[in-house]
């Protein structure tokens, strides 16, 4: 037999590929438009409101306390005589605070041992009391960050402006020599910024033999640990200590 198919015979049907399938395609989803946050502006009434209520509030209890005040008028005399009462009791206080210390200055004395167990913050605190036992009232301390040189500073009573740099030694004598560096910094301060008269360096040790010339060229004051000795346990005020200084600005309250 021939490889023909016969006359009228069906052809077998020729395989069929296989189709695929395609995911549909996404639409992509409408943007929903969100709420702008900003905040709503507040109408004027909306503001006013709240103040015109807080307004009335307080109003009507000043109204109500000022009636009540003169249905009972002894109550204002009893505050004002505590008020009156108070205020004395502060400036009494004040008085006997300021004699204390008046007291106490007037007595003031140091001796070395002691001055040399200070902390250098306590010995600038010192050298301010001394200036006010010998009759400065208005001696501070400003010794500290940025004080330019200065450690205390007070008007003696003839009128003439002290600056004065303290140098402590907790070691005394056998503590480090004060040198021309820290004579340089007051001389470069004590004048042209603090506009003092009397410029002094005050140590509980010793100088440099150089430190000494520097400061006698330069009208500068220097007050040893043996001065200083003098000075804090007796009660000699330190302008009768030292010589050559500038004239009084003024004559002195007690002559």
């Amino acid at each position: 037999m021939s490889g023909r198919p016969r006359p009228g015979a069906r052809r077998p049907p020729a395989a069929r590929r296989p189709r695929t399938t395609r995911p549909p395609r996404r639409t992509p989803a409408p943007r929903r438009r969100t709420a702008s946050r900003r905040p709503k502006q507040a109408y004027g009434w909306e503001r006013i409101v709240p103040l015109v209520l807080a307004a009335a509030v307080v109003w009507s209890l000043v109204l109500a306390t000022l009636r009540w005040l003169a249905a009972h008028p002894w109550v204002p005399v009893v505050l004002l005589l505590i008020a009156a009462a108070a205020v004395g009791w502060w400036a009494h206080r004040r008085r006997e605070a300021a004699r204390r210390d008046r007291i106490r200055e007037r007595g003031l004395r140091y001796v070395l041992p002691q001055i040399d167990a200070l902390h250098h913050s306590q010995f600038e605190e010192a050298v301010r009391d001394l200036m006010r036992r010998d009759g400065c009232p208005g001696a501070v301390r400003v010794g500290g960050a940025g004080d330019n040189g200065a450690d205390v500073k007070a008007t003696d009573p003839f009128g003439r402006l002290w600056v004065i740099q303290c140098k402590h030694r907790r070691a005394g004598l056998g503590g480090a020599a004060v040198g021309t560096p820290d004579l340089h910094v007051l001389n470069g301060t004590g004048r042209p910024v603090h506009h003092g008269d009397v410029v002094v360096l005050v140590t509980n040790g010793r100088f440099t033999g150089k430190a000494v010339d520097f400061a006698r060229d330069q009208r500068l004051h220097l007050v040893d640990r043996h001065l200083l000795a003098r000075w804090a346990a007796g009660s000699t005020p330190l302008w009768e200590l030292l010589g050559a200084l500038p004239a009084p600005r003024r004559p002195s309250a007690g002559s």
